[in-house]
C-alpha cells in the first residue's frame, strides 16, 4: 500500500487543504496539489507524479532568488551572487525548508523508499518543494510565486554567511562557472615533525593564476588556498567572517 511519509495517506481535498496550511497559499487545483505531493514510485492510475512540476519549479525559484539576490547585494560581484544563488537552491536548503513548513509528511511515496539512502531522501523534499512553486506560480502567477519564495527563502538569502561557507565547495562551484573546469590543488611543500607537519598547497583554475595556503593538514591548506583565491578574484570579502 502506497502512503504518505506520515503513514496516512491524504487525497484531493484533504491533501490540498493540509498542504495550503502548511505553505500559506491557498490551493484551488486539488489535482494539481497531488500531482506535486506525488513521488514516481507512488503513482496511481493517471500515472502523474510530480516530475513536471518540479522542472517548472525549478527555473521559478532560480528566478526569483536571483532576482532578490540582486536587489539585496547592489554591490556583489557576479561571482559572490551565483555561489549564494547555489546555495539558497541546492537540495539541503529545499528539503530544510519543506520539514519546517511541514511539508514532508505528506508527500506520496512507495513503500520501497521508506528504507531510502538519506541522501535520496533529500532530493525527494527537495523536488516536492520545487513542484509546489510550480502550483502556486500557475495558479497564482510569478507575483504569489514571488511572495511565497521571498517570505521562506528571505531570512536565508539575507544571511552573512549565505556565501561564506565551505570554500572548497563555492571555490569549485565558481570554477565552473567561469572556466568550466574542476579546482586542481597541489602540495608543494611539507615541512615540521611528523606529529606536527604544516603543508602548503597551491590550487589552480583555468585562466587564473595560483593562489597558495598552508595549514596543519592536506585540507586546512587547501581550505586556506582556497579561501585565498575566492577573496583575491572578489567573490568573498577580504577577512569576512566565516559561518
Amino acid at each position: 500500500m502506497v502512503k504518505s511519509v506520515s503513514g496516512k495517506r491524504l487525497r484531493g481535498k484533504e491533501l490540498a487543504e493540509a498542504v495550503s496550511a502548511c505553505a500559506g497559499f491557498v490551493f484551488e487545483d486539488v489535482a494539481l496539489v497531488e500531482q506535486a505531493m506525488t513521488h514516481a514510485s507512488a503513482r496511481g492510475r493517471s500515472g502523474l507524479d510530480y516530475q513536471r512540476l518540479e522542472f517548472l519549479g525549478d527555473r521559478v525559484l532560480g528566478l526569483a532568488v536571483a532576482e532578490l539576490l540582486y536587489e539585496l547585494f547592489p554591490q556583489a560581484p557576479e561571482g559572490e551572487l551565483s555561489v549564494r544563488l547555489n546555495t539558497l537552491v541546492n537540495a539541503e536548503t529545499l528539503a530544510e525548508i519543506a520539514d519546517a513548513l511541514r511539508v514532508s509528511p505528506l508527500i506520496h511515496i512507495g513503500s520501497d523508499l521508506r528504507g531510502a539512502a538519506a541522501r535520496k531522501q533529500v532530493n525527494l523534499r527537495a523536488d516536492v518543494m520545487e513542484a509546489l512553486i510550480a502550483v502556486i506560480f500557475l495558479e497564482g502567477g510569478l507575483d504569489a510565486a514571488r511572495t511565497f519564495i521571498r517570505t521562506n527563502w528571505g531570512g536565508r538569502a539575507r544571511a552573512a554567511d549565505a556565501a561564506r561557507r565551505d570554500p572548497k565547495t563555492a571555490l569549485q562551484e565558481w570554477a565552473h562557472q567561469v572556466s568550466g573546469a574542476t579546482p586542481a590543488y597541489t602540495i608543494e611543500n611539507r615541512e615540521g615533525p611528523d606529529h606536527d607537519p604544516i603543508f602548503s598547497v597551491a590550487v589552480r583554475v583555468k585562466g587564473y593564476e595560483p593562489a597558495h595556503g598552508s595549514g596543519r593538514s592536506k585540507r586546512e591548506a587547501e581550505q586556506t588556498a582556497a579561501t585565498s583565491m575566492l577573496e583575491r578574484e572578489g567573490i568573498w570579502e577580504k577577512n569576512e567572517a566565516g559561518s
